[in-house]
């Protein structure tokens, strides 16, 4: 793999919860992690400046982004144009149809803005059915609990929500220096398959309503 010098000429966003990833053989193993294939398609959320879009093209050019930020998406381009240029949609991946990419089933990744990433995966929920899987950075501490058994002081309403739609495995934990810029905390990368073999639950919300309250006074 031959590796071209990104271009950094945005500042990150501290509202916008940007840290932009920087280290080249990191990306290259998260990317190996997704184990994408030259058929599949792919949605990057949150591309930033494109530091993992470029690795990606390099496996399939079937890449799309949706990057809400406008003020990074020319740095973005000019980044991935050695490797293939992604479909961009300046939108918020919350109130995103991704239906309009396709009507194939989906490969979501995405290195998470930390401050909005548990409504990015309530998200990522509601459209489960049309994805193969997601790959994403998030904080370690978010991880762990997504992850968590019961009878674990990390086990709460994200570990039976996502757990219930989802197959969660921690694939390796990532240090704070790999970003730019630093963040405090570790990260770590996520993969959530979602099961074919779901307990079918008559009524959703009230199930979603119980648990969100059962976990609500956690000390109580």
């Amino acid at each position: 793999r031959t590796c071209i010098k990104m271009q950094y000429k945005t500042k990150a966003k501290k509202h916008l919860g940007q840290n932009f990833l920087q280290d080249e053989n990191i990306i290259h193993k998260i990317v190996q992690l997704t184990n994408i294939k030259n058929d599949d398609i792919v949605v990057e959320i949150g591309p930033g400046l494109g530091a993992l879009t470029r690795y990606l093209l390099s496996k399939t050019k079937n890449v799309s982004v949706i990057e809400l930020d406008t003020s990074v998406i020319n740095t973005l381009l000019e980044n991935c144009r050695p490797y293939g240029i992604p479909k961009v949609y300046n939108e918020n991946f919350l109130k995103f149809d991704t239906s309009i990419i396709t009507e194939q089933k989906i490969k979501l990744v995405g290195n998470l803005p930390y401050n909005i990433s548990t409504p990015i995966l309530f998200r990522v929920i509601d459209i489960s059915a049309d994805i193969v899987d997601a790959h994403f950075m998030l904080q370690k501490e978010v991880v762990d609990r997504i992850i968590s058994a019961p009878n674990n002081k990390a086990y709460g309403r994200l570990s039976v929500i996502l757990q219930y739609h989802f197959e969660c495995n921690m694939l390796i934990k990532i240090p704070p220096e790999v970003f730019y810029p630093k963040p405090k905390v570790d990260s770590a990368i996520i993969r959530l398959k979602p099961r074919d073999n779901k307990e079918n639950i008559i009524d959703y919300s009230f199930f979603e309503a119980l648990v969100k309250q059962s976990f609500a006074q956690r000390r109580k």
